[in-house]
């Protein structure tokens, strides 16, 4: 599996793709893909139908992977 320079928690800047230059920290990296999800980044809507947790359904915001090759951790 390789090693990635970005862990949980780190924040980033994206270089490439429609979110270029938009900061945001790593919620979850996953390395078996290369891909990163960070927060705030590649926001999709999603609809969700009515549920306990849930009661009216609607839309929610929910954050895609993003390559690994797209993002630069941040210094300091």
């Amino acid at each position: 599996m390789p090693k990635f320079a970005v862990k949980k928690g780190d924040t980033v800047k994206v270089i490439a793709g429609d979110d270029k230059n938009k900061e945001g920290k790593v919620l979850r990296v996953l390395p078996k893909d290369s891909l990163v999800i960070v927060e705030g980044v590649r926001v999709v809507k999603k609809a969700v139908k009515p549920n306990d947790k849930n009661k009216e359904g609607g839309f929610i915001g929910k954050e895609k992977p993003i390559h690994i090759s797209n993002i630069k951790k941040v210094e300091g």
